[in-house]
């Protein structure tokens, strides 16, 4: 990798922030000159309604470290995140906030445990957090559900905002949807098994209100179920459907020959015996047939658009600042 990149890129994903922005940016950079870090900063507005962007703007134009990119509507922080990464080219990336919730003198900790201690990835603990009861115990309940599914014991929260990385993660992961959530979980079925935890401060949100309903406690179930699926099956779904497909039609399949001789047997031996139409298990079995195939077909269709998924990751920009680190 060439020596003019950044050590740290701080990619900060965000939507209608724009009291905090200035704050936010000035901390960050009293960090970094104080610990003589070679910085970017990417700021990417996710189709903000208020001023933001023109916060970003005018930070840009005072400090040739910060970079902006602006979507032209809300795609969401997966969306956000994905187009950070993409323009990160510092050696760590670490990814927090625009609320003021996390604290940037938690920087040079992270940094060292990816640059020194050699992580893949690092992930905040907001051990003590400023969040009301209906928020924290549906968070611990899907930490732990997430950690029996993954298999990665050691992290209490893999929704912290707070987290570091190690270049060659954030290039070869794809984060999409609403997948932020097991970012960790991604990294881990791609290869990056080395992933730790820092326990973190969760400071008070200062300004603007919290930008997520109860409608994210659904969507963090069906995205755990959704992550585990994808990870296991998404490049072969035909393994999954195929394999349930063929096992549903072979049932099918042997329990209908069964039926049929046992009635030919019957017919030619004299011996009385049910039309196979009057029969309920004739009719489970043909059910059977008819699902196995629908799995089959279903596995085949799956099978041709994982091929296909080059338009998973597009955005429309509509602005962008790119200046080079000196």
């Amino acid at each position: 990798m060439s020596t003019t990149n950044p050590d740290i890129s701080v990619v900060i994903p965000l939507y209608n922030e724009e009291e905090s922005l200035p704050e936010l940016a000035e901390w960050i950079d009293q960090v970094m000159q104080k610990n003589h870090f070679r910085y970017e900063l990417i700021m990417v507005d996710d189709g903000s309604k208020d001023s933001s962007w023109k916060v970003i703007e005018t930070l840009a134009a005072k400090n040739s470290n910060i970079k902006g990119v602006k979507f032209k509507r809300n795609y969401g922080k997966s969306a956000a995140l994905h187009k950070g990464f993409e323009a990160a080219c510092g050696n760590v990336v670490i990814t927090m906030d625009a609320d003021l919730q996390d604290s940037p003198d938690e920087i040079p900790g992270l940094y060292k445990m990816i640059a020194e201690e050699k992580y893949d990835l690092v992930s905040g603990w907001k051990k003590k957090r400023h969040d009301p009861i209906s928020k924290t115990l549906p968070s611990k309940f899907f930490n732990s559900v997430t950690r029996k599914v993954s298999g990665i014991n050691n992290l209490h929260d893999f929704n912290c905002g707070l987290k570091a990385y190690h270049i060659n993660v954030v290039k070869n992961i794809e984060v999409y949807g609403e997948m932020h959530r097991y970012i960790p979980v991604i990294a881990k079925w791609v290869g990056f098994t080395k992933i730790g935890e820092k326990e973190v401060e969760h400071r008070a949100r200062k300004y603007g209100v919290t930008k997520f309903g109860l409608e994210r406690f659904v969507n963090g179930f069906l995205d755990l179920l959704s992550i585990t699926f994808v990870s296991r099956f998404g490049k072969k779904p035909m393994h999954l459907f195929g394999t349930l497909g063929t096992l549903m039609f072979t049932l099918g399949l042997f329990g209908a020959m069964y039926l049929g001789i046992s009635k030919i047997y019957c017919v030619y031996n004299d011996i009385p015996a049910t039309r196979l139409t009057q029969r309920p298990s004739f009719y489970l079995l043909l059910t059977s047939m008819i699902i196995g195939t629908q799995l089959f077909l279903a596995g085949f269709l799956a099978e041709m658009i994982s091929r296909n998924d080059k338009d998973r990751n597009r955005y429309i920009i509509e602005k962008e600042i790119n200046r080079s680190v000196h």
